[in-house]
């Protein structure tokens, strides 16, 4: 992980605002899951921005090559919610689980999504501030010999 800031500098391959940290690129299709009023706006537009295109939500009906989960302590089991996310991800595919930063509302503690991303057959990978109140933590399905 970088220490640097990401100030909105346009220099050719430099990877600077949060939708490039979360490795969204022009042409991928990402869902979007768990909205709320609460998300955040400036976040979902630079994801929309760096694919060139709308995110599409849960009733979309074919695969994606990523899906942003939106998740906060009240919404419920996430083991559930992380199997759910599932459902439309591509085979080697990754989902974002963006949870409220500690000290925020509906804050999910690290050790939650630790214990919930193997049950649901993920591996967590790393983790990334994305927003003033969001982080994100990406989770895979591991590899599985041929």
């Amino acid at each position: 992980m970088s220490s640097t800031a990401g100030g909105g500098s346009t220099q050719t391959g430099s990877v600077t605002g949060p939708a490039e940290r979360l490795g969204f690129k022009p042409g991928m299709v990402i869902q979007e899951l768990g909205w709320d009023n609460d998300t955040d706006d400036g976040l979902r537009v630079a994801i929309e921005d760096a694919i060139d295109a709308d995110m599409v939500d849960g009733d979309y009906g074919n695969v994606v090559d990523a899906v942003l989960l939106w998740w906060r302590k009240e919404d419920g089991d996430l083991v559930d919610g992380l199997v759910d996310s599932l459902t439309d991800l591509v085979g080697g595919g990754v989902i974002w689980l963006l949870t409220p930063k500690i000290g925020r509302p509906n804050a999910v503690d690290a050790a939650d999504v630790a214990e919930a991303a193997p049950v649901a057959g993920l591996a967590q990978t790393t983790t990334a501030g994305v927003s003033k109140d969001w982080a994100a933590t990406r989770l895979v399905a591991p590899k599985t010999p041929a």
